[in-house]
C-alpha cells in the first residue's frame, strides 16, 4: 500500500461552532490518538484528503501526517470517517498513530472474480455471505482487497475463509470455517421468497379490525357522563 503524506495543522478549538467554521473555510476537524500518548485536535485540507482518500478508497489508508511549521511527522492510519447524514460529506475523521516496524489487524473487503459454473451453466444463484475478512501485517503490506475466484464453484457447493490465498506476510486472523460465498439453488431462493411473501401478506390480513364508535353512540355517551 502506498504512503500518503497529508500537512497539517494543529486545532485550538473544538466544539460544534468551531467545527462548523472551520468545514466553511475549506478544512476539517480531526484527531490523532494512540501510541501511547495523548490525542491531538488537528485540522485538515478538505480537498487534499478528499482526493487522497479517493485514490485509495479510505480503506485502512496510512497516512504520514506533517505538523505544519514543524518538523514533526508520524505515521498514521485512518480508523472513523464521520460523514455528514445530509449533506453525505465527511465532517469529521480518526487518525491513529502506528508504528511502521509492528504488525496491525484490519478488516479487508473481499472481491468476486469470475462467474461461477454453478451460475453459468446449472441455473444457480450465487449468495455473497462475508464481503471483509480480518487480517494481520504490517502496515504497508495490507492488501487493497483479497479475491476470491468462484469460476470452477458449482451449485451447492461454497468457499471458506480457509479456501482464499493471500500475499506473503500477510496472515488471516478471522475465523477460518466462515463461508465467504456459496451457490444455491434458483428454486430454492424463490421458494424462501414466496414464503416470506405470504408470511408478510398473512401478518397484513390478520390485523384486527378497528370499530370505531358512531356519532349517535358518541353523543349518547357524551350527554350520559
Amino acid at each position: 500500500m502506498d504512503e500518503l503524506t497529508l500537512e497539517v495543522q494543529r486545532r485550538e478549538e473544538t466544539g460544534t461552532g468551531p467545527n462548523r467554521r472551520l468545514r466553511k473555510a475549506g478544512l476539517l476537524p480531526a484527531v490523532v490518538y494512540g501510541g501511547g500518548k495523548d490525542p491531538i485536535s488537528i485540522q485538515v485540507d478538505q480537498k487534499s484528503i478528499h482526493r487522497l482518500l479517493r485514490e485509495v478508497g479510505g480503506e485502512n489508508a496510512v497516512f504520514l501526517l506533517k505538523l505544519g511549521g514543524t518538523d514533526q511527522s508520524r505515521h498514521t492510519m485512518v480508523r472513523k470517517i464521520d460523514v455528514d447524514p445530509i449533506s453525505r460529506q465527511i465532517s469529521h475523521i480518526d487518525f491513529q498513530r502506528i508504528d511502521m516496524t509492528k504488525k496491525v489487524k484490519v478488516q479487508v473487503n473481499i472481491e468476486i472474480v469470475g462467474e461461477a459454473l454453478g451460475v453459468r451453466t446449472e441455473d444457480g444463484v450465487l449468495d455473497f455471505i462475508s464481503r471483509t475478512i480480518e487480517v494481520e501485517c504490517l502496515p504497508d503490506a495490507i492488501p487493497a482487497a483479497i479475491e476470491v475466484d468462484v469460476t470452477d464453484l458449482h451449485t451447492g457447493q461454497h468457499l471458506e475463509v480457509s479456501d482464499l490465498a493471500v500475499s506473503e506476510g500477510v496472515t488471516i486472523v478471522d475465523d477460518l470455517s466462515k463461508v465467504i460465498v456459496s451457490i444455491g439453488h434458483a428454486r430454492v431462493a424463490e421458494v424462501a421468497e414466496e414464503a416470506e411473501e405470504d408470511l408478510l401478506l398473512e401478518g397484513e390480513s390478520e390485523q384486527p379490525e378497528v370499530i370505531g364508535r358512531g356519532k349517535d353512540e358518541e353523543e349518547s355517551g357524551e350527554s350520559a357522563g
